[in-house]
């Protein structure tokens, strides 16, 4: 049983949505971002990433640093450019990227939920890639990055989204990217209490993009529960700032690889030990995967498909993905690349960048690429069924939330 709740959002005045909203904070790095805030002064990531308002050599994890965000942001309230919510509302956030449309329910989700399995997860954190956005949250006592939901698609919510969308949008606007954004709200409250009982009616939602910043979220949440020990559960850092999505909207793009080397193997003796375990067949063009247990595979200016003998394809929700395939039969037992999440032999290229990406990475600074079959969001949603964790850059979610369009002060 999931629980969600609306919340009174700070939110962008209209006039100033398209400026302030933008790309998740770990998109950039230092300079890019810094490139991105000269260009655009209302950009949120003055705020999501306040270093930039400091010299190149400050330290971004300063005190004053976190302290900047906190001000820069009220200071936009003060102005006008952020209004508050009177009451607590609904949001839909719909996204559209090549014609393709993917429509979410703006909520809190609750941090019990996650403690308790209910919200589900397959990925493991790690604790110092946590340790900023939970100081980022604690300084702007408040929760600026949506986490990235899925949920088994529900008629009746879709029946409720549908009908609001057809009113005019509170935001609607297209990004850098050519990316369509568009905002509505749901106000009523027959809307609100159906929408609460259909997620109370859902065993388990799952975290789809946004691992960390859930759990520093929920961390906060603790820390706020240790320091405030007559909570009662209803006070707002109990939740944290979400965008659920139907299973049925939404498309999962490959996480291509990269190698750096061929392990000490000649180009031939490569395609050799290729040959002995799998089928290969030339290819004339660029080659992306169109079904389960194949791979495509550019080496040497030339593009092969590898597909996969009948004995690699397994029931078992992780060894039966197709990264897993990958590694566990080609990556480690030819190419010596036994753990991806730490070997610099290997590098990881997401979908959105196109096959030419993988072209160009081997005429630069690698040696082969193999392009990938996309995980499905029911392989993901299986393995975190079965309370196991997918293996590194399995999954590539596109189009990216914005940041700074729903802000949950806690």
């Amino acid at each position: 049983m999931a629980s969600i709740r609306p919340f009174a959002a700070i939110r962008p005045a209209a006039e100033y949505a398209a400026r302030i909203a933008a790309l998740p904070y770990d998109v950039y790095n230092r300079k890019e971002a810094k490139e991105r805030t000269a260009k655009e002064p209302m950009s949120f990531l003055r705020i999501d990433r306040p270093e930039t308002n400091f010299p190149d050599d400050h330290d971004m994890y300063a005190p004053e640093v976190y302290q900047k965000a906190h001000d820069i942001l009220y200071d936009m309230v003060e102005k006008g450019n952020y209004i508050k919510e009177e009451t607590p509302v609904y949001y839909i956030y719909e996204l559209c990227m090549d014609g393709r449309r993917q429509t979410g329910i703006v909520a809190c989700a609750s941090i019990d939920d996650y403690l308790n399995n209910v919200i589900r997860k397959h990925e493991n954190t790690r604790e110092e890639k946590e340790i900023d956005r939970i100081r980022h949250v604690d300084a702007c006592n408040a929760q600026t990055g949506p986490i990235f939901l899925a949920y088994r698609s529900r008629p009746a919510v879709n029946e409720i989204v549908d009908r609001i969308k057809q009113d005019t949008p509170l935001y609607d606007f297209i990004s850098e990217d050519g990316i369509g954004h568009s905002v509505w709200i749901i106000r009523e409250e027959p809307d609100i209490s159906r929408i609460n009982e259909e997620f109370r009616n859902t065993a388990h939602i799952y975290i789809a993009d946004g691992h960390h910043r859930a759990a520093s979220a929920v961390k906060v949440g603790i820390k706020r529960r240790k320091e405030h020990p007559g909570y009662n559960g209803e006070e707002a850092f109990n939740y944290f700032l979400s965008v659920l999505f139907p299973d049925d909207q939404l498309s999962i793009l490959p996480y291509n690889r990269v190698v750096r080397d061929l392990n000490g193997l000649s180009e031939q003796e490569f395609l050799e030990k290729l040959a002995a375990c799998c089928e290969i067949e030339k290819k004339d063009s660029p080659y992306q995967p169109v079904e389960k247990g194949t791979f495509g595979m550019y080496l040497a200016g030339q593009w092969y498909c590898l597909r996969s003998p009948s004995e690699w394809k397994v029931k078992d929700p992780v060894a039966g993905l197709d990264v897993s395939i990958l590694q566990d039969h080609i990556l480690e037992p030819i190419l010596g690349i036994k753990d991806p999440r730490t070997d610099e032999r290997i590098d990881f290229v997401g979908g959105i960048r196109g096959l030419s990406e993988l072209e160009r990475r081997c005429l630069s600074d690698m040696k082969a690429a193999f392009s990938m079959y996309p995980t499905s969001i029911q392989e993901l949603f299986e393995v975190a069924d079965h309370g196991l964790l997918m293996p590194p850059k399995s999954t590539w979610f596109e189009p990216k939330l914005r940041s700074g369009i729903f802000i949950h002060q806690i």
